[in-house]
């Protein structure tokens, strides 16, 4: 493990950046504090830096915070094979940052597909992930039909569902990357909760015959971005994507089907840790999953902490971040030592 200099660390005073390897190459992560562990995942299109609001004040409460690049994004690797994202090789990268800090166990908290990462982690290594986090994306149980066939079902005629678009290699990628900035701006602005699409405009998750995602952005995207996306915050972001380009990232969504045979053994399982659930009220993730949040009692039988944020959109540790940190804190308070 050896520690790095990062031009990007005044986003993050007092936070060490590190790389850890393991048998796939190296992981980046970001930690401060000191304490219990707590480990941050994130989702797409984001990186490490989604976490920045969280980790001072979860230093400053007594923890150890890390967040990390997860693979395919930003310093971590970035392999070649499609495989090399299925969720199984994603939970011993998380094994593979606890075990190289030293630790025995930690807390992992996941938003987005980190949600999903952060719930298979503590589903195959109960004995070091001791308790979850899900922020945005409930927790589903594996099961039902293979996924390819729910989403190609997914959407109204003509139309094509995002994680559809997303899964031929290239296709997504011939979209995005010859304007990154542009095209995570408009991304970001359509799942926010003061700049999303209203009731009567065209659904951003899906695709029209011939047509790209980016043309069901917000239109104003470009002029009003979202209050919580700062143009320091979006530099960031795109010098990143630009940087390593999105097949990293997009491979996630390639590799579902693979998921679904490969966690086969977890069908129907409930998560037994202690667990909390924090979503907007305004994003379509809660929504469309509704049937998930209304099992929680059965799929969540130890959860300690359930909000949903009125006004919130999809990217919600950042778009209110002092009520996120204060729900953690207080989550984190609650599990036994």
């Amino acid at each position: 493990m050896t520690r790095e200099e990062d031009p990007m660390s005044r986003h993050a005073a007092e936070a060490a950046h590190r790389l850890i390897t393991n048998g796939a190459g190296r992981i980046h992560l970001v930690e401060q504090g000191r304490g219990p562990m707590v480990l941050l995942l994130h989702g797409f299109p984001e990186s490490w830096y989604a976490w920045r609001r969280q980790l001072p004040a979860l230093a400053s409460a007594g923890y150890r915070a890390v967040a990390i690049d997860v693979r395919g994004y930003g310093r971590s690797a970035h392999p070649a094979d499609v495989s090399a994202y299925r969720m199984r090789e994603l939970v011993e990268d998380n094994l593979a940052v606890v075990r190289g800090l030293g630790e025995r166990h930690t807390v992992v908290v996941g938003h987005d597909w980190g949600a999903g990462i952060a719930a298979n982690s503590a589903l195959l290594h109960p004995e070091v992930f001791r308790a979850v986090g899900l922020l945005s994306v409930p927790y589903a149980p594996r099961g039902g039909p293979r996924p390819s066939e729910v989403f190609a079902a997914t959407g109204g005629p003509g139309e094509e569902f995002y994680v559809s678009y997303f899964q031929q290699p290239g296709r997504a990628e011939a979209e995005i990357e010859p304007d990154v900035r542009g095209w995570l701006a408009g991304f970001y602005a359509a799942l926010s909760g003061d700049t999303m699409p209203g009731p009567d405009d065209p659904d951003p998750h899906f695709v029209a015959p011939g047509a790209t995602l980016r043309e069901r952005f917000p239109a104003r995207a470009a002029d009003a971005r979202p209050r919580w996306l700062s143009e320091d915050d979006l530099d960031v972001y795109a010098a990143e994507f630009e940087r390593t380009g999105l097949t990293g990232a997009l491979n996630r969504y390639r590799n579902m089907d693979r998921d679904w045979a490969d966690l086969a053994d977890l069908d129907g399982a409930p998560l037994t840790q202690p667990s909390l659930f924090l979503g907007g009220a305004r994003d379509p993730s809660t929504t469309w999953l509704a049937d998930a949040v209304a099992a929680f009692p059965t799929t969540l039988p130890r959860l300690l902490s359930f909000h949903l944020l009125k006004g919130c959109g999809h990217w919600i540790q950042q778009e209110r971040p002092a009520e996120v940190n204060r729900l953690l804190l207080e989550w984190l308070a609650l599990l036994p030592g």
